[in-house]
């Protein structure tokens, strides 16, 4: 089995049989019960990591209304003990409404089923970030003994996708957590891992927040560097002309002021006139009235 990544490690049994996964976990849920809170306990193989406190007290407020829509779904692990399948949101705000009982399915399913249930079911949800659902498809293949190919039927998505996500995994830990903190989009990170070296991966993920680039620009950057080109703005082809650098001069000394001077190839550009203060500026314009024809 391959070696396992650092952010999916150490995190249950593995499965030894899939299709014996796949008969067990079709068995049918026995009836809706009431099962008394005190009495359940999360699940130990829980993929998700954080949970949104607002978006839980919202979550607290429907169920105070209108109570549990969607049952939990539990095991029992013993006389008097219950483990969270799925359903951990609408477990925690069950207590944060104050429940002492809510409605769950209680079926029979070991530590193996536990593992690629939890997965299979937070892997659908829409709230997810990207690294989450990459760490959860890697745990599926690692853990639970899937190929690529199998795993994405089970979750029904392509391949491609599925390796797409995977391939998050590889990013620094910095662009990683930009991605989780939505400081980047998926469409900025695939771009950026196009690059090998993670040097270069962070110095593109901290230039795309500075300039706050768009993907496209993003990927343009990575195809230069790619094709050994560097870039070069139109301000810094200017200031590098000798014939530029002593325009700018003559400018700044006759205005009294530091003249930026930008000029592209094409032959556009601007010429700026700093002014710190309303003193500086009537100079200014007292040298320009003197000088009109």
């Amino acid at each position: 089995m391959a070696k396992k990544s650092a952010l999916g490690r150490g995190l249950g049994a593995l499965i030894d049989n899939s299709e014996e996964v796949t008969k067990k976990a079709s068995q049918p849920a026995a009836a809706i019960n009431e099962i008394e809170i005190s009495k359940i306990e999360v699940n130990p193989w829980q993929p998700r990591t954080k949970f949104d406190q607002e978006r839980l007290e919202e979550l607290s407020q429907s169920i105070k209304q209108i109570g549990i829509v969607q049952p939990l779904t539990l095991r029992k692990i013993d006389e008097d003990k219950y483990q969270l399948i799925a359903g951990e949101r609408r477990f925690r705000a069950s207590q944060l409404a104050g429940l002492t009982a809510v409605p769950a399915y209680v079926r029979t399913a070991d530590d193996d089923i536990m593992l690629e249930m939890a997965l299979v079911e937070n892997i659908q949800r829409e709230d997810l970030d990207p690294i989450e659902v990459a760490i959860s498809y890697q745990r599926l293949i690692e853990e639970c003994n899937l190929t690529q190919e199998n795993m994405a039927d089970r979750v029904g998505k392509k391949r491609s996708t599925v390796a797409n996500y995977l391939r998050l995994l590889k990013l620094p830990a910095e662009v990683q957590l930009g991605l989780v903190e939505k400081r980047i989009t998926m469409g900025h990170a695939r771009a950026i891992i196009s690059v090998e070296d993670p040097h270069q991966q962070i110095a593109i993920y901290e230039r795309t927040i500075r300039e706050e680039l768009s993907v496209r620009k993003v990927e343009e950057a990575v195809r230069l560097l790619s094709a050994g080109v560097e870039e070069k703005s139109p301000k810094k082809k200017a200031e590098e002309n000798p014939e530029y650098d002593d325009l700018k001069a003559q400018l700044s000394d006759f205005f009294k002021t530091k003249i930026q001077f930008t000029r592209s190839d094409k032959g556009n550009g601007k010429i700026t006139i700093p002014f710190s203060d309303d003193e500086q500026l009537m100079q200014i314009i007292s040298i320009l009235d003197k000088n009109k024809a």
